[in-house]
């Protein structure tokens, strides 16, 4: 299903142009930086924003455009805000019952056992945890049948622990529903667990989308995604368990990397996320070092960032795969790297954020 998206908004100084065409398809993330648009976009798609102009449309849909505006109530677009809204006087059955009455949904089985609220129907809300809210908000949404759903940073309110406990619920909801996901977030680590593509924004604008990897690797977006959280996605295939040591062996572009044990099966693709901060660079591959992990690959792209201290580098480690690196531009200069440059990256840390998703 493709969303289309064609406005303009002016609200005191901040001004939204966006036009772009969202190929809706498992869970999209709509990233940027606190104050890009993102949350005004999503409420413009929903029709809880009145104010803009232009056109959006869903499919062969007009929902506005042309003198026509559908109401947010008609779109059958689900919408989970920062906070849960659930209604304090009922217990989470009575939240959920009363969504799948009004809509006349026959799934409520199936989205209690997807989320896991079995043992929360009969409590009231103010006894529920952040996480347990949320969870329940999800499927009060759920259950109002929506044909897309549009998620405003669900997660913003919680603290890692429940962030991470939450995540996997999220990750199956286009599966188990059949049912497209706009996930609004400004976090790296929540685009690289859920989403396979990405539209990123900035000052209200579209500044970049596409494949959640390759957009990453792009060195332009630093400025949305944080220079701390700045990294990489790679794809990496198991090939074994080093038990002695407590490691996962496997392969990124051929070339081998480990991390700390995971439970996951040898021939299985994972997706892992590296820091740029976490890559160190060196002309020869080193010896006598504590850094096991390392990747060669050719410089790409660089850019020195004149009013800091740093400099970013993307590299080409092979099969269309892209590494970041950020040194110092001192070290650049001492090393003399340049574009074409054949350098090793000493990756220094790993994140694994999740199985790869099966090829749509």
């Amino acid at each position: 299903m493709r969303l289309s998206v064609d406005i303009k908004l002016a609200l005191g100084g901040f001004s939204l142009d966006v036009a772009h065409s969202f190929e809706l398809d498992g869970i999209t993330a709509l990233f940027g930086a606190s104050g890009a648009g993102k949350s005004l976009l999503l409420r413009v798609i929903s029709g809880l924003e009145t104010g803009a102009k232009g056109r959006v449309s869903y499919g062969d849909e007009a929902w506005q455009g042309e003198g026509r505006f559908v109401p947010a109530a008609k779109r059958g677009a689900g919408y989970v805000f920062q906070d849960s809204r659930l209604f304090s006087h009922l217990d989470v059955a009575g939240n959920l019952r009363f969504a799948a009455k009004r809509s006349g949904a026959d799934s409520f089985e199936t989205v209690v056992k997807t989320l896991d609220l079995q043992p929360l129907l009969g409590r009231r809300v103010a006894a529920l945890s952040g996480g347990e809210k949320q969870r329940v908000a999800i499927g009060r949404t759920l259950l109002s049948k929506p044909r897309l759903l549009l998620m405003d940073e669900p997660l913003a309110a919680l603290d890692h622990a429940r962030k991470t406990r939450l995540l996997p619920y999220i990750a199956r909801l286009p599966e188990a529903f059949d049912l497209p996901v706009i996930y609004v977030t400004h976090s790296v680590e929540e685009v690289t667990r859920l989403a396979d593509k990405m539209v990123v924004l900035a000052e209200g604008r579209v500044l970049a989308t596409g494949g959640v990897a390759d957009t990453l690797a792009r060195l332009d977006i630093s400025e949305a995604s944080g220079k701390f959280e700045a990294g990489s996605v790679v794809r990496a295939v198991v090939t074994g368990q080093n038990e002695p040591f407590l490691l996962t062996e496997m392969t990124v572009a051929g070339q081998p990397l480990s991390m700390p044990a995971s439970a996951v099966e040898v021939g299985e693709e994972l997706r892992l996320r590296i820091r740029a901060r976490d890559v160190a660079l060196a002309l020869a591959r080193p010896e006598g070092v504590s850094i096991r992990n390392v990747l060669r690959g050719e410089v790409v792209e660089l850019v020195q960032e004149t009013e800091t201290a740093f400099a970013e580098i993307l590299l080409d480690i092979g099969e269309g795969q892209r590494v970041r690196s950020r040194i110092t531009r001192a070290s650049v200069a001492a090393l003399d790297i340049a574009l074409g440059q054949t350098v090793f990256a000493l990756v220094k840390s790993v994140s694994f954020d999740r199985r790869a998703l099966p090829k749509r």
